[in-house]
């Protein structure tokens, strides 16, 4: 079996700053690259902008600025982003590139010759907002105004020539591609969805414009600029160096095991990007993930409605970890969730101060006083020793299912249990009444440390900033983390220093703040 890995994040569109739903999907895409490094892959983990099309061609104009000169600005606040979040990206790449340039016009050229694209006329509901095509059943009218069904966005009337892919002859091979493949779409409802959708009949799809300029042109047609999303989506191959086959970059990581996308993009990579890969005779990515909103209050954040949230205000306020662990604990993977500082606090304070500070605290200031700062020589476990210790055995394989299938709910239910039962061990224990049997206080104090670098080897792809902080008392880096050890009841050296902690988390005082 392969032992590489490729993620990929969707791929931003910046005609405006980030918000929290970009947060949102990069710490979801860095949890499971960080988490499939530890368990020992060779991970590469892409992100990046999508930088052409109309929207930010008129984006550019508002602002008095040159389309070029506006994606350097906007796609450099996704670029800091990415640092500001810890993420552990290999690659960030803009669609403005002249790498990616080349790879859209070659998969253009390749597709073309195969007589998968033909010149016709387009008419039809073009949103700008959405860069997408909808057809009359997909399109409502709201207090005068047109706009698509799924996304809310204004349409207008469309008429122009244009080159069309043929989406049509791709119909049965998408369906079995579904059907054989019964993981492609996640979650399930997703792929209800989808299946449904397609089997209602696909039409050929619009893939150049005339009405504008900023885009990358046909190779055999100046007069045309590729469509948006065959441009976009080709950045997933493109920042392995496709056209060269032989790259390593490509022939180890093509192709991706998962493209983690919101919701709403879910068409363009469940539909249309496999059958453009299809067409070219390229596999198909193994997985695509739709997750669902970040909402503010009820509603899904946008420019437009004025209910941006900027992850950089929280994370000046309450941390970076904080945020990561609360967005991934806290919103069910797959559905829709919203953020609420009065969550966040009571997160931050029972989940991270109480439990997880806590126990850290407590059985690193006990070492302190009782083992002069080293893992003590301990005496055969006992029963409740091995009970506890061998929870992460017997849960191991689950663990990893949880993450191959994107549960992150049930991984993090599985930590928030084992916190609980550390706690509850170090409490029932109660070592400092051992004091007359060195022999079981010793046992207990290395039966909490270990569970304490068990715990936090498994946090590690959540809070990495924290995890390796705590680490240090064991003198480990962050090389040193291998996901397999948490199954070595005795990975702790006897004798080994075992420096002290800084408080972790400080409580909030929600009365009061």
């Amino acid at each position: 079996m392969s032992k590489n890995y490729y993620i990929t994040t969707p791929i931003y569109y910046p005609s405006a700053k980030p918000h929290m739903g970009h947060a949102y999907s990069s710490i979801v895409v860095d949890f499971f690259a960080r988490f499939k490094k530890i368990e020992g892959y060779k991970v590469f983990f892409l992100t990046g902008t999508d930088e052409h099309g109309l929207k930010i061609q008129r984006a550019a104009e508002k602002n008095k600025k040159k389309p070029l000169e506006f994606c350097d600005q906007i796609s450099k606040t996704f670029k800091e982003l990415s640092k500001t979040l810890n993420l552990s990206n290999n690659d960030f790449i803009r669609t403005t590139e002249k790498r990616h340039q080349k790879s859209v016009q070659n998969l253009w050229n390749v597709l073309e010759k195969k007589g998968e694209i033909y010149l016709s006329k387009y008419s039809g509901w073009y949103s700008v907002s959405d860069e997408a095509f909808y057809l009359d059943n997909e399109i409502e009218t709201v207090e005068g105004i047109k706009v698509a069904k799924s996304s809310g966005s204004s349409v207008e009337w469309l008429e122009e020539e244009s080159y069309f892919f043929k989406l049509s002859k791709w119909q049965n091979k998408l369906l079995d591609l579904y059907e054989k493949n019964s993981n492609f779409i996640l979650p399930k409802s997703r792929k209800n969805e989808v299946v449904s959708f397609v089997k209602s009949g696909l039409k050929d799809l619009s893939v150049s414009r005339k009405s504008f300029s900023w885009g990358i042109k046909v190779p055999s047609n100046n007069d045309h600029v590729i469509y948006v999303w065959l441009d976009a989506l080709t950045n997933y191959i493109s920042a392995l160096n496709y056209p060269n086959e032989n790259d390593e970059l490509y022939k180890n990581f093509w192709p991706a095991d998962i493209h983690i996308i919101g919701k709403d993009i879910l068409r363009f990579h469940a539909i249309y990007w496999p059958a453009f890969l299809l067409a070219a005779n390229i596999e198909p990515p193994k997985r695509v993930y739709g997750h669902g909103w970040i909402l503010s209050g009820e509603e899904k954040m946008s420019k437009s409605k004025g209910n941006i949230l900027d992850p950089l205000d929280i994370i000046q306020k309450y941390g970076l970890d904080p945020l990561r662990y609360y967005l991934l604990k806290e919103v069910s993977f797959g559905n829709d969730g919203n953020i609420s500082k009065e969550k966040l606090e009571n997160c931050i304070n029972s989940d991270l101060a109480n439990n997880y500070g806590n126990l850290c605290q407590r059985v690193t200031a006990f070492c302190e006083k009782n083992t002069d700062l080293k893992v003590p020589q301990k005496d055969k476990f006992n029963d409740e020793d091995l009970k506890i210790l061998n929870k992460y055995n017997s849960n191991f394989e689950n663990l990893i299912k949880y993450t191959d299938t994107q549960n992150i709910n049930q991984y993090i239910n599985f930590i928030l249990d084992q916190l609980f039962a550390a706690n509850k061990y170090f409490n029932d224990q109660e070592p400092w009444k051992k004091k007359s049997d060195i022999k079981r206080l010793n046992t207990i104090v290395y039966v909490s440390l270990e569970l304490i670098r068990k715990i936090t080897i498994m946090l590690y792809p959540i809070m990495p900033n924290t995890t390796l902080k705590v680490l240090k008392i064991f003198g480990m880096k962050e090389s040193d983390i291998d996901f397999n050890s948490i199954t070595n009841n005795e990975y702790l050296l006897v004798d080994k220093k075992i420096n002290k902690l800084e408080i972790l988390f400080k409580k909030i005082d929600i009365n009061n703040d």
